[in-house]
Order: C-alpha cells, then structure tokens, then sequence
C-alpha cells in the first residue's frame, strides 16, 4: 500500500539565478542554501503533504534556466501537473524573460495545468525593479496567479506550494465525485541530472 492518496508534479521554471532551487529547497528541507550554483538539466525533490485529511506527495521538480538546457526544461512540460514561473524582484531582465517562457508553456503545457507566477527574493525589496502591480498585470494577462515569495525568509513559500496542493487535490476529488474512483498515474521519469540529491 502506498504512503500517499496523490501524486502530482510542480514544475518550476525561470531564468538562472532566480532562486528555483533555493524555493525547492526551503520547500522539501526547510532549508536556504546560500551561494547555491546553478542547476544542471532538471532535478527533483518530494514532500508529502496532508491536505484535507488525505497524503499528497508533491514531485517538485527544479529545472535549469539557461537557454542551453532549453530542451530539456520543455520535455517536463507536458507531464506536470503544475508549472511556477519564477522571476527575480530585483532582476528586470528576469520579469522582461517572461514573455518567452510563457510561450513554451502554451506550446508544451497541457491545457490544464495550474500556473502561479512567482516574483522571488522579496527579501531584497528595497532593491525591487518589478513593482507588485507589474507582477500582478503580467500574471492576470495569461490567466495566472501571482505570489511573492522569500526563499531565505520563508516568506509565502509553504502558502505556495500548499495552494497549488489544495487545488490539485480538489481537482481530482472533483473528477472523482462525477465519475467514481479514478486510476492514479505514477510517471517514471527515468534518471534526472541536478546539484541536490
């Protein structure tokens, strides 16, 4: 018997350097690795979480933000359950990056997908370049939602990925209500390359 009701897959993605890992990190361990280096093609975490009374085990996949790697970020895409775009506050060439990444997730993405754009290191907000109305008209103009987060403070990083939990799981029950139990897909994602093991 397994140790979880619902799998699903969140797919983090953004330019380098915009702290994917580090809200991976803070997320499954609890911790802020400082000087983190930059991932290498895509790697993965899990944290099992309670939602409603029922064990959600959450694949947290962190995937690499340089264009080299481009390819392989995008074969993630089509399986994930949910997609996290991230940007820097601090970085205006990180919010200006937007446009394209949203277009790989409407070529890739499946059409039903959960996507929450996330504007990273409110910890430096007196450096801020990204305004909160910036963040918030960009996400509302591809039917997202929009968070600010501090991987170092911990700042909205739980209420993140809880949420798209909460969503995820009420999805499903929803589908389950309307027509019976449904088959859980456990994806088997083969070997992955990444900094954290």
């Amino acid at each position: 018997m397994e140790d979880y009701k619902y799998l699903f897959k969140v797919v983090l993605i953004g330019n380098a350097g915009v702290g994917k890992t580090c809200l991976v990190r803070r997320f499954t361990q609890g911790l802020f690795p400082p000087g983190q280096g930059a991932t290498i093609g895509v790697d993965f975490m899990i944290k099992t979480v309670d939602i409603g009374g029922d064990k959600v085990k959450l694949q947290v996949w962190d995937t690499a933000g340089q264009e080299r790697f481009r390819s392989i970020t995008q074969s993630y895409y089509h399986s994930a359950d949910a997609l996290v775009l991230v940007y820097d506050i601090t970085s205006r060439e990180s919010f200006n990056s937007l446009p394209g990444w949203v277009k790989e997730v409407e070529q890739y993405a499946s059409r039903k997908i959960i996507s929450v754009l996330v504007g990273n290191k409110l910890d430096l907000h007196k450096e801020r370049e990204i305004t909160i109305e910036e963040g918030n008209s960009c996400a509302e103009s591809h039917n997202m939602r929009c968070l600010e987060t501090s991987a170092k403070d911990s700042d909205n990083v739980d209420r993140l990925f809880l949420d798209i939990a909460v969503e995820l799981t009420n999805n499903v029950r929803n589908v389950e209500i309307k027509s019976g139990p449904v088959e859980e897909e456990i994806r088997d994602h083969g070997s992955v390359q990444g900094c954290c093991r």
